[in-house]
């Protein structure tokens, strides 16, 4: 299992259904801030790849060297976003293990005739290292092998509360009600409210055992842990692999039943609520205009399906196609972000009112996260269902819905409650 691998405190995750990589230490950090955060870090990591030397025999997504990614959801944020590239990934997809190695030297260093794992070496502000990544393939590993940290068991056991930040039950209740109000008087279609909960952990408490909630809990979903970023996403944002670029659109929510038969009115009734599938329509919508000048060949399902997850149903729609200008991951979801399922549209007047009514800053919540390859592949999910953990142990955690001319603010409120749980159960 690749969790007990980990940092304890800053683990380096993605993971679905038992398959993905996860990072120990850290060769090369980057971070960027701004406007064309998204597009630096594309520009970065070309310069990045182009002056790597990669030793890839598998061929494999994941293999070689690879960034994992976590983006700041608004400009204006005071999260920075990075890329951070692990010295050592351990993987497994589709029956292959494997193991890459990263060695990151000066620009003016003399690249050594066989890269050795060990520590990096420091990097100068301004340059663009030179890495040497070499990835192998590695039996099932039923114990870590020599030159990874030792598998330690999954910490101590500690259990927190997650309560209300900035925006109290009737604050947010308070701010649908005025977002339906705007959007009743024509001045926009839609916007995606969230709010916060936050909680501390307790002096050397083990993230660990918090995704391994996670991963287990919901295996369908992308289990990820990036610069204290965790979470479980069900919302695939773009992946794209030799050439084809998928999505998973996903907008419109409703609980789970309490047992079969209530399960599949709930199932139907949210496909068939004129409010949740005119929510769905402007999510499918907006990831298909901005995919569509880098594609050749792009299709949507015909009708949005539901998705059920262990805690409620979504109203889902996969999206296919070819790629036609060379776009890597990176370039995509510059173009992506942020959709309609997590702003709204029109997106510019969406993400007015969400900075007037949110009385917080979303951080990487909502933002991208996921991990980019040499060769610009690459998966990539819209961080919901997640908590930023702080170097001093604190928590926020964020959920959010879609407010239409239909919503009502107590409905609102109970879909976010239910967005939460994920969050609040892996703490407690």
């Amino acid at each position: 299992m690749l969790i007990p691998m980990l940092d304890s405190r800053d683990p380096l995750l993605w993971i679905r259904k038992g398959q993905g990589f996860a990072g120990i230490g850290t060769a090369l950090r980057l971070e960027f801030s701004g406007e064309n955060r998204i597009s630096d870090a594309g520009a970065a990591w070309r310069e990045i790849a182009a002056a790597a030397t990669v030793v890839d025999p598998l061929k494999t997504p994941g293999t070689g060297l690879v960034a994992f990614g976590a983006f700041a959801f608004s400009a204006q944020s005071a999260e920075k976003s990075v890329l951070i590239v692990p010295r050592v990934l351990v993987g497994k997809r589709d029956g292959v293990h494997w193991m890459t190695t990263v060695h990151v030297l000066h620009p003016d260093q003399v690249i050594p005739g066989e890269a050795e794992a060990g520590h990096p070496e420091p990097t100068r502000s301004g340059t663009q290292p030179e890495a040497r990544a070499e990835a192998r393939p590695t039996p099932p590993m039923s114990r870590p092998e020599p030159t990874l940290p030792p598998a330690t068991p999954l910490g101590s056991e500690y259990r927190i509360s997650l309560l209300p930040g900035a925006a109290k039950p009737d604050t947010y209740r308070a701010a649908v009600e005025e977002a339906v109000s705007r959007i009743t008087h024509g001045d926009l279609e839609k916007v995606v409210l969230a709010r916060d909960l936050v909680g501390h952990l307790p002096d050397g408490s083990d993230l660990r055992r918090v995704i391994t909630d996670l991963a287990l809990g919901y295996p369908d979903c992308w289990t990820f842990a990036v610069d204290g970023l965790i979470g479980s996403s069900p919302e695939t944002l773009v992946s794209v692999s030799h050439g084809t670029v998928t999505a998973r659109v996903l907008a419109g929510t409703i609980s789970r039943g309490r047992d079969a038969e209530a399960d599949h009115d709930q199932a139907v009734a949210l496909a068939t609520s004129a409010k949740d599938l005119d929510e769905h329509r402007f999510a499918v919508a907006s990831v298909m205009s901005a995919l569509t000048p880098h594609a050749r060949t792009l299709a949507a399902s015909e009708i949005p399906f539901t998705l059920k997850l262990p805690n409620l149903w979504h109203l889902a729609s996969d999206i296919e196609g070819t790629l036609g200008d060379g776009s890597t991951s990176l370039n995509l979801i510059a173009s992506l972000h942020p959709t309609a399922a997590v702003a709204g549209t029109p997106t510019k007047d969406a993400l007015r009112l969400i900075e007037r009514l949110e009385p917080f800053d979303r951080g990487r919540y909502a933002g991208p996260v996921g991990w980019i390859g040499a060769d610009g592949d690459g998966e990539w999910a819209v961080a919901l269902r997640c908590a930023q953990v702080d170097a001093d142990g604190y928590i926020t955690a964020y959920a959010g819905a879609g407010i239409v001319s239909e919503s009502d603010p107590e409905r609102e409120f109970l879909e976010t409650r239910m967005k939460f749980r994920p969050m609040v159960e892996a703490f407690a």
